[in-house]
């Protein structure tokens, strides 16, 4: 079971795994229940559960026996024994839980992979298994079109290709339309053989914004590659917390050196570790949500 998949609900993490054998996905018990009561404690999420499960069990619900056990790393990075349920389970356990909270978890948990973006990650948990980019184009803009094509092709209409129109975001207005090529150009012959370097390219590649949509995930994934090739690293994006990494790209239009920061402490060797990967993949979709 290596297919390792992290989802956010209102800044709550749940934690799933793949299970190749019965081709289902199997989700926390005690995240979910963390996210249904709004509650970051760990040991107050795991309380409720236990409280719950001894509930169910009394009351003759066969949730209970429905209930398996795999080991999910946890945030101390080490993995245990974890109580988890099938997506049947889940609706169950939010059904039964009956109020408010539950049900709009159950909205989200039901239609999450129904949006753009949702069909959009599932495509992009499948880059593990394809050679999309040629290694001889990694940095250049042909493998970040490539990348944006591959995840957004049949969502949007301008998947892989460059805008020909301005846009902005907030007070932050990207590299106008008139001279995005010709900016592109010189980002492509960038240097790339430092850590400095491939993160002076990486902003830059962010300044010129070259898609109407989707520029943050495509060109996540464009830098890991990057690293990869280069330094043989890349990031676990599971150590930069969304609201920093924000506020150092938006900073990173004056100044670099914060998300320069950010990227240096979260760099790993682990470029063959399939579930850095997938949640690179949840971390990166996760920081487009809307709060």
């Amino acid at each position: 079971m290596s297919k390792i998949s992290f989802r956010f609900y209102k800044d709550h993490e749940v934690r799933a795994i793949w299970d190749e054998e019965n081709s289902k996905w199997w989700f926390s018990v005690q995240d979910v229940v963390g996210a249904i009561n709004d509650q970051s404690d760990y040991k107050k999420n795991r309380n409720y559960w236990k409280y719950l499960k001894t509930k169910l069990r009394k009351e003759g619900n066969e949730l209970v026996s429905a209930t398996n056990q795999l080991k999910l790393r946890a945030a101390d990075g080490k993995r245990y024994d974890t109580d988890v349920l099938d997506a049947e389970g889940i609706r169950l356990l939010a059904k039964y839980t009956n109020n408010q909270r539950a049900m709009d978890f159950l909205d989200w948990f039901t239609y999450s992979d129904n949006t753009i973006d949702g069909q959009s990650r599932i495509k992009a948990y499948t880059l593990w298994e394809s050679n999309l980019v040629a290694d001889k184009d990694v940095g250049k803009v042909k493998a970040l079109q490539q990348i944006h094509a591959y995840l957004f092709g049949g969502l949007y209409d301008f998947a892989g290709k460059i805008r020909t129109k301005t846009i902005s975001k907030g007070n932050t207005l990207f590299c106008l339309a008139e001279y995005l090529h010709q900016n592109l150009k010189a980002i492509e012959q960038m240097p790339e053989t430092t850590f400095d370097e491939i993160v002076d390219k990486y902003v830059e590649m962010n300044v010129a914004h070259p898609f109407m949509e989707g520029n943050g995930r495509s060109t996540r994934i464009w830098l890991d590659l990057i690293f990869k090739k280069q330094l043989k690293m890349c990031v676990d994006w599971s150590k930069i917390n969304k609201k920093d990494y924000l506020d150092a790209m938006i900073a990173s239009h004056m100044d670099s050196s914060r998300i320069r920061e950010l990227l240096k402490q979260a760099l790993t060797d682990r470029i063959d570790d399939r579930e850095i990967f997938m949640k690179g993949i949840d971390y990166s979709y996760y920081y487009e949500q809307e709060d």
